[in-house]
């Protein structure tokens, strides 16, 4: 989950489209202390931070990220204003690992998104791969047959779970706990209805999915 904090609508919704469009899942903050309230209760892949914003700036949130345990390793990206190095400096300074210079285009703060993730991610994940699907993790692709299929957070999150353990048997609420991050279901349909859109983006691959009915859901065994 990526969290745009812009205070802009017009830019905060592009953000938020962009990023959903390429396979995250993005959620958005209008000002540092909506932010910070929902900081309380769960934690973000990676923070897109603008500097200037009402009530707790960008600068003084980002102190606060890098002195809470809680929060001191999640990658944080700052969007400062056109020609102010000191905003940059600043930046890095206190711990961001990146920055965006005001106005940045959409694909380049994807592929900041991304590079960061790699960086600040495992320094190795072995690919996946089986009939004819490859999972990289490090470059987060799902290639079928030569075709690379676009998948959401989720939906990548359960295949490789899935390529990872092949032949065990997920219940829904471990599913959840592993992809979701939560302890229990919110939404008892919530896993039902990824894995039926995962399953009809690798038709027929997805059949391999199966369902153990009472229980969850399982990749086949490898024969």
């Amino acid at each position: 989950m990526i969290w745009c904090v812009e205070d802009d609508e017009s830019i905060r919704e592009l953000e938020l489209y962009t990023l959903r469009s390429t396979g995250f899942e993005a959620e958005g903050f209008d000002s540092g202390t909506a932010f910070l309230s929902a900081l309380e209760s769960r934690v973000p892949e990676l923070i897109l931070l603008d500097i200037m914003l009402p009530g707790h700036d960008g600068v003084t949130i980002l102190k606060q990220l890098r002195s809470s345990t809680k929060t001191a390793h999640i990658p944080v990206i700052m969007a400062t204003a056109k020609g102010s190095e000191i905003d940059k400096v600043q930046s890095l300074d206190l711990g961001a690992d990146d920055y965006l210079v005001k106005p940045f285009g959409m694909m380049e703060m994807v592929s900041r998104v991304k590079a960061v993730l790699r960086r600040c991610g495992p320094a190795q994940q072995p690919v996946l791969s089986r009939d004819g699907l490859v999972l990289n993790p490090d470059e987060r692709t799902v290639i079928l047959d030569g075709s690379r299929i676009n998948l959401t957070y989720k939906e990548y999150e359960l295949l490789r779970l899935f390529l990872s353990c092949p032949g065990t048997v997920f219940t829904r609420d471990r599913l959840f706990t592993e992809v979701w991050g939560m302890d229990h279901l919110a939404e008892s349909r919530t896993v039902d209805m990824h894995i039926r859109t995962l399953r009809q983006k690798l038709e027929p691959w997805g059949e391999r999915i199966q369902t153990v009915r009472g229980v969850g859901y399982r990749l086949e065994a490898t024969v």
